[in-house]
């Protein structure tokens, strides 16, 4: 696909006449937000959705997204941060939720990082508090039910002050700001994002939010990163998932600890219809969300000194499920672009078949999803 125009409906299993008729509003009453409140004929279904950050070759923003989406007939689109958005004026997102609509599917917004201290924050928005108010403003605008935000990634553990620090910043920021999203009918769901937080520390931060207005915005992944069991996180995080972000997983033992690589879902440790299975009864109705990262390793040198200065109140038994998954995964291969074709241009195509091997097997194994059963 060209990355800088529309997606090729021909290209996509939906054919052009489906989904024409599927825009024409004719089953909106059976594939409306409804159903992803766990509400319908299909209240037992997991819905599927897109985050955008699966085609980040591709340079899409938020139109050209969306109607990706809507022809692989998924129920909703993630929008994991406001740089998605060609515009933020109202005019322009209500033009977006109304075409959303039209195609049966809801967005799910994020804001990124509200931690002014972590190495990832930005200021194009000034303070941390001016980005969450304009991230509930957006997501209400769209008709979101949430506003994902997150601290950052692994090196703020190691920023002064330590993970604790950076966890006192965004509940600060997120109590000054929970009027304004109690207001919009907006919940914070807030994200274990590149390894910056493990499951118990993200409970500990939403209950000193408050569970009524903060929930978590689940990656199972980046729990991986933070040497967890991601099965042990959904069933300890389950129950206050508002938002996911999902791929699969292979780890393996290494000289300095540990290697791990996301693969498409389906291809890795994950027990996939049971993950599946834990959303449907722990969060019924909240989308899982398909984030394709793969064809890249990452270290976790646990076994040297240095690593542990960010973690210095872990316990040796919290890391057993994480040892055991080690035990039982494999290396796998990095795959490369054959010769002569173009780098940019096979990222392009390994993320695209990836994101679509995940729709097809969370489908046929799990039976997930629900607008393609129109």
């Amino acid at each position: 696909m060209n990355s800088n125009t529309t997606p090729n409906p021909v290209s996509c299993p939906l054919e052009r006449r489906d989904f024409l008729r599927l825009g024409a509003g004719s089953v909106l009453g059976l594939m409306g937000s409804a159903k992803l409140h766990g509400q319908g004929t299909h209240s037992k279904l997991v819905p599927l959705g897109l985050d955008g950050h699966s085609l980040r070759g591709m340079r899409w923003k938020a139109p050209q997204l969306m109607e990706y989406a809507a022809q692989q007939r998924l129920d909703a689109l993630l929008l994991n941060g406001l740089q998605y958005f060609e515009s933020l004026d109202a005019a322009y997102l209500k033009r977006l939720k109304e075409t959303a609509t039209s195609r049966g599917m809801r967005i799910y917004v994020g804001a990124g990082s509200i931690c002014e201290n972590s190495v990832t924050f930005s200021r194009k928005f000034g303070s941390a508090e001016t980005l969450l108010a304009e991230g509930i403003r957006v997501a209400q605008t769209v008709d979101s039910p949430v506003v994902n935000v997150r601290i950052g990634k692994i090196d703020d553990r190691y920023t002064p002050g330590g993970i604790e620090a950076r966890i006192a910043e965004v509940v600060k920021v997120l109590k000054t700001l929970r009027h304004r999203a109690q207001d919009a009918g907006i919940k914070f769901g807030f994200e274990n994002h590149a390894g910056d937080l493990r499951s118990e520390e993200l409970l500990g931060l939403i209950e000193q939010v408050g569970t009524d207005i903060c929930g978590v915005m689940l990656d199972p992944g980046n729990a991986l990163w933070a040497m967890e069991d991601p099965m042990k996180q959904i069933q300890m995080l389950g129950p206050h998932v508002v938002c996911t972000s999902v791929r699969d997983y292979m780890v393996w033992e290494s000289k300095e600890g540990a290697t791990f690589q996301w693969t498409a879902i389906g291809d890795g440790l994950m027990d996939v219809p049971a993950f599946t299975r834990h959303m449907a009864t722990l969060c019924p109705g909240v989308p899982l969300f398909i984030e394709s990262i793969s064809n890249s390793q990452r270290p976790i040198p646990f076994l040297t000194s240095d690593f542990w200065k960010g973690y210095p109140n872990l316990r040796a038994a919290d890391l057993v499920d994480f040892l055991t998954l080690c035990r039982r995964g494999r290396p796998i291969n990095v795959a490369a672009a054959p010769p002569g074709m173009d780098k940019k241009m096979f990222e392009k195509a390994n993320q695209q078949a990836e994101f679509e091997k995940s729709i097809t097997y969370l489908r046929d194994r799990c039976e997930a999803g629900i607008n393609h059963r129109t």
